[in-house]
């Protein structure tokens, strides 16, 4: 599997192992009591019991769903961030639009988003997946981890769009930000996560087949641990070409086309430090989510 983004569940056994021999138990542990599939091997005489396929899987589903629950919770940290930075009349709009990133963005990649970034892209040479659209559940396969994945990978999509709400902001109307959290979430996102970290995608270092017929880029492929390249300069680019062809603010350049001014001293809220110092703060929290479960195991 890959790091930060595609990966493929690890088994689940459900048979159950033997009772320990009461003559040979080991101290106690909670291997036995949390999974019936932990297994009994000798070791020096006494019985040592090891996590079962079962009690790993569950173990690395919640590592992902603790990495989501973090990274989701950076769209608080964006939110204040931008509050602090923005003209009070448009607080609500800025808010407003954080929160449809999230939302309005999980439907999109639970219908078309995640099937493009990690189901099966060996039909269209890499280029982006065809299987697990909407959640289906017989290519899920009913594995926890892999509804776990979605779960980390929509809260990174979500980043990604957040990105460039601060970049536009207060220069974009509210029907052109939908529409561009929607295309950027559901389309354009999905197929680089993709190139980048599907075990199929054309540029990805974890490739599951690396044979003259589809080699690794460059003899290494794109390595990539927590969206550098995938995330951030996706994010990033979307919000470049945003700014340069909305221009600046009004309030930064009152007439189209004519020198810039400076904001007047009033224009921030009072309150904007207070603002960003929380926002920059709830983000770095968050990123100890975003790179440290980017491992997926």
């Amino acid at each position: 599997g890959g790091q930060g983004g595609s990966s493929h569940p690890v088994g689940c056994c459900t048979s159950r192992a033997p009772a320990p021999p009461p003559n040979k138990m080991a101290t106690p542990t909670l291997a036995p009591v949390l999974s019936p599939t932990a297994t009994p091997i000798e070791l020096d005489d006494a019985m040592v019991w090891l996590p079962g396929a079962a009690l790993q899987t569950d173990l690395d589903t919640m590592w992902l769903c603790i990495g989501a629950i973090l990274v989701f919770f950076m769209q608080t940290g964006f939110a204040m961030l931008e509050v602090g930075t923005v003209n009070k009349k448009n607080t609500s709009n800025i808010l407003l639009k954080n929160v449809l990133d999230a939302s309005v963005g999980s439907i999109v990649w639970m219908i078309t988003g995640f099937g493009l970034a990690i189901g099966d892209a060996s039909p269209s040479g890499g280029f982006m997946g065809s299987t697990h659209m909407a959640l289906n559940e017989d290519e899920f396969g009913g594995e926890g981890y892999m509804y776990g994945m979605w779960l980390f990978q929509w809260a990174f999509a979500a980043t990604t769009a957040t990105i460039v709400s601060g970049a536009v902001a207060e220069r974009c109307t509210f029907t052109a930000y939908i529409t561009y959290s929607i295309l950027l979430t559901g389309f354009v996102y999905p197929v680089v996560v993709c190139w980048g970290w599907n075990t199929t995608g054309w540029a990805s270092a974890w490739k599951s087949v690396d044979d003259d017929e589809n080699p690794l880029l460059m003899g290494c492929g794109v390595i990539d641990f927590a969206g550098s390249g995938v995330v951030h300069m996706t994010g990033g680019v979307a919000a470049l070409v945003g700014s340069a062809l909305l221009g600046a603010r009004k309030a930064r350049q009152p007439v189209a086309g004519g020198p810039l001014v400076e904001l007047p001293s009033d224009y921030a809220p009072e309150y904007g430090p207070i603002f960003q110092t929380l926002g920059t703060l709830v983000l770095w929290m968050g990123w100890y989510g975003f790179n440290g479960v980017s491992t997926l195991y």
